[in-house]
């Protein structure tokens, strides 16, 4: 099913086929897709009980390796929060994370073989949120996982949580949505726009996706994101107006070659990204953030038998998805008869990317919310035997 770009890698990679020609993924849109892989891996040991599964949604660039699994292994991207002694400890949870439908590090997406037995590209069927949420709770059905302590996710993972949580809210005891939206602002939507049409080589969102175009392009995407990721704080402190290094332009880059150490910095970041991800899954991911509409269905939730609890966590410094983003979710879950907790971080300047660093009050945040899901976990097998 593998095409040449690009290979996913790591051996600690599992793939699984949950979708089959017999029994196809049935998308949003209503288009069907099959075969599916799921590229995941898992961390852990799953208990007796088969109930300290976490989930991890990953971010729009993200993969199935969220952390190392030992002191050698390539370091993941969410080393602070998974991982022995940290608030996802893999030490207590069977932690499970896998890649998005769409994406491009091991599951099905545009870069995959398709019927004709060439890459899909720009025939891939557009996926959504909903979709992503589907193809995980699939895959754990292939594990034997039938509920899950918490699923834990950061940005466009926190969409996917949220959506999980609307939709299964019986799935899990606890749902941890952390520097998300339950929809786009106009703002968040506009620089979407300028990636896309960077990507599209100039001709707008109309026409195929231009092969020569895509080194620029894709470069360009991800230099416009990485400013919306950081803070103005962050940037200057970082950077400020010093010179590029040397004051040459040697950076082997072909984009910007600018004289600023801060151009350096997102030529750096662009040839990086160039080298591990695929401009048609950065598309279909994109999109799939900017039509996301969480509380579009006005009934959804309400009346769900499952109370599990919520954890909203927002940034102040952060740009994209800032603290008023969760009040909107908080408000809207509140309507249909779920309390959720939000807790604002204001120590931290760094912008939306403060959720993959290293935050003390959030990681604390994380870490106490996760231990109350395993004494409400503890106080239900006690009441069970009880019975």
């Amino acid at each position: 099913m593998f095409t040449d770009w690009p290979a996913p890698t790591g051996k600690h990679l599992s793939l699984a086929v949950p979708f089959t020609a017999d029994r196809p993924l049935a998308l949003t849109s209503g288009a069907r897709l099959a075969p599916v892989q799921v590229a995941y891996e898992t961390y852990g040991r799953l208990n007796d009980a088969r109930d300290n599964a976490v989930f991890v949604c990953h971010a729009l660039t993200g993969d199935a390796h969220p952390a190392r699994h030992h002191a050698d292994d390539t370091p993941g991207w969410w080393e602070t929060m998974v991982g022995p002694g940290r608030p996802v400890d893999t030490r207590r949870y069977f932690v499970v994370c896998a890649n998005v439908v769409g994406g491009c590090a091991g599951t099905t997406g545009p870069w995959t073989a398709g019927p004709d037995g060439t890459p899909y590209g720009e025939t891939f069927p557009e996926v959504t949120v909903a979709d992503m949420v589907t193809v995980h709770r699939a895959l754990l059905a292939e594990l034997g996982i039938r509920r899950l302590r918490a699923v834990v996710g950061g940005s466009l993972g926190g969409m996917q949580t949220l959506e999980w949580l609307l939709r299964h809210p019986e799935d899990a005891d606890g749902f941890a949505v952390i520097a998300a939206t339950a929809r786009q602002s106009a703002d968040n939507l506009a620089w979407n726009a300028v990636a896309r049409y960077a990507i599209r080589g100039g001709d707008g969102t109309a026409g195929p996706v231009r092969e020569a175009g895509l080194r620029t392009g894709l470069g360009t995407a991800r230099m416009i994101a990485h400013l919306t990721y950081l803070s103005e704080a962050s940037l200057h402190r970082k950077f400020g107006r010093a010179p590029r290094k040397g004051g040459t332009r040697t950076h082997p880059s072909s984009l910007v070659q600018g004289d600023f150490a801060v151009e350096s910095y997102l030529e750096h970041q662009a040839d990086k990204f160039l080298r591990r991800f695929d401009a048609r899954s950065y598309l279909q991911l994109i999109g799939a953030m900017d039509h996301f509409d969480a509380f579009a269905v006005p009934d959804r939730l309400t009346g769900a038998a499952a109370e599990p609890a919520v954890l909203l966590y927002s940034f102040a410094s952060d740009r994209l998805f800032g603290p008023e983003h969760s009040d909107h979710i908080a408000a809207e879950l509140a309507g249909r008869g779920l309390a959720a907790r939000h807790e604002r971080d204001e120590t931290s300047d760094v912008g939306h990317d403060a959720f993959l660093l290293d935050v003390p009050g959030f990681l604390a945040e994380a870490d106490r919310f996760l231990k109350d899901l395993d004494l409400r976990a503890g106080a239900r097998r006690d009441d069970l035997v009880a019975r």
